[in-house]
């Protein structure tokens, strides 16, 4: 994996604020309360522990295209003031049928410039092949590599740091995504936070997220194919071609800068 950074020097971070959709906001991660966990979750928390006293805010709200990230949640964040800032959007928008990879790395990438003229460090991540995790979206993968390119082109002009996970073959392990193959299981949240703490060379980021696991992953089949298209890609598109979201009428889980562990809605 290579992760590529402005500065190989560990910073200590104070003000972190994540942006983005469902995967920022947790979405496969219960925090075993009725609420979410997620990547952003843990990887604050490592962030507090080699630092403690970081406040930290997560704006992300599930189903949200890249520009509704940035027209919702840039001024925000940047009113916040935070010093590191992760911005990880675009699936979305790779599964709508007018799909254009510069105009969405260049929401990205508006954000970017906004997020480091203010003083951030910026993280984002490329997206993992979509056409392994779920056969019948092998359509898309064009649509992934393209986006990926754009995103490391636009991170390399605004000194972003770039988490890899494109041709890491761990990435596509079923037992990284929860059923939905949409959004990551609680293991993979956990290695997500393990590439963001390591790409920052923090020195508490655990075992290499991209470790592979000891025992190969169970092997799709037609069946298997056939309940996942019945049970969640039927009723996404059905939902979209009715013009709802999943983030309708949602707003962010913790929209204020706290102390990591302080209780948030």
């Amino acid at each position: 994996m290579q992760n590529r950074s402005d500065a190989a020097e560990v910073r200590a971070y104070r003000r972190y604020v994540a942006l983005g959709d469902s995967q920022t906001e947790g979405v496969g991660d219960g925090d075993g309360a009725g609420g979410l966990r997620g990547w952003a979750d843990r990887f604050a928390e490592v962030l507090d522990r080699v630092s403690p006293g970081v406040e930290y805010a997560n704006l992300a709200v599930r189903g949200k295209l890249a520009g509704q990230v940035r027209a919702e949640q840039l001024a925000a964040a940047l009113g916040l003031r935070p010093d590191l800032a992760t911005v990880v959007a675009g699936v979305n928008d790779l599964m709508r049928p007018r799909f254009d990879a510069g105009a969405v790395a260049g929401e990205l990438e508006a954000m970017f410039a906004a997020l480091t003229a203010g003083g951030a460090h910026v993280v984002t991540l490329t997206f993992p092949d979509v056409g392994r995790i779920a056969p019948l979206t092998r359509p898309l993968r064009p649509r992934v590599r393209a986006l990926n390119a754009a995103v490391r082109a636009a991170a390399a002009r605004h000194g972003v740091t770039v988490v890899e996970t494109e041709h890491e073959p761990v990435a596509t392990d079923p037992r990284l995504w929860s059923a939905d193959r949409l959004h990551a299981s609680p293991v993979g949240h956990a290695r997500i936070a393990a590439a963001v703490a390591q790409a920052l060379h923090l020195p508490d980021g655990g075992p290499a997220w991209n470790t592979p696991f000891p025992t190969p992953a169970a092997r799709l089949t037609l069946a298997t194919e056939a309940r996942w298209a019945a049970a969640f890609l039927a009723p996404w598109v059905a939902r979209h071609a009715r013009g709802r979201s999943s983030g309708t009428g949602r707003t962010a889980k913790r929209p204020d800068l706290l102390p990591v562990a302080a209780p948030y809605r």
